[in-house]
């Protein structure tokens, strides 16, 4: 029998940065871009709002780059503040970065299990799949989809009830299969 589990984002995450106007932390994404334009180049920045007193700051996505090395549509993008596209690339790796900031995926995420339910085989097959480059920890996503502590799901895998060609420890972000013997 086999299931599939998939951990999908319900928001974008927060942005772990240091307000200069609070003792917060954290930013949210505000899904507005600022655009400057200097002759052929352009400057591109994503604003976030502190989540403590609401001071905007800006994440430098783009740097003095020519306006025709923009993908087609991009700049329209830009200029009609996307939100696939606030979620896109405050994602993307070079721009977390480019601004020495990191993501809090707290409460920014869900997971989905599908399939039937626990029968009478002699081993479930569970495939994980990520809806978005989520870290997360598979013994707590394996807790979380069976309704059980992580140190029963640690347990399990001390005895070998739980295998994977995956590293079960530490965190993943991207697609993984186990199996649990029942």
């Amino acid at each position: 029998m086999s299931q599939t589990w998939v951990v999908a984002p319900t928001c974008p995450p927060l942005v772990v940065r240091r307000c200069h106007s609070c003792p917060s932390d954290r930013f949210r994404a505000s899904g507005k871009f600022r655009v400057n334009a200097h002759h052929k180049s352009l400057d591109v920045w994503l604003l976030v709002l502190c989540a403590g007193c609401g001071e905007t700051a800006k994440l430098t996505v783009f740097e003095r780059v020519n306006v025709r090395s923009l993908r087609p549509g991009l700049l329209d993008r830009l200029h009609t503040n996307d939100p696939g596209l606030t979620t896109e690339l405050l994602q993307h790796p070079a721009v977390l970065h480019r601004n020495s900031v990191a993501l809090d995926w707290t409460d920014a995420w869900r997971l989905d299990v599908t399939g039937p339910g626990h029968a009478d085989d002699e081993a479930l097959e569970v495939s994980v799949r990520f809806a978005a480059q989520i870290p997360l920890r598979p013994v707590r996503l394996i807790a979380d989809g069976f309704g059980v502590s992580r140190a029963e799901v640690k347990r399990l895998i001390d005895e070998g009830k739980i295998v994977s060609a995956h590293r079960l420890s530490g965190k993943a972000g991207g697609d993984f299969t186990f199996l649990l013997k029942l």
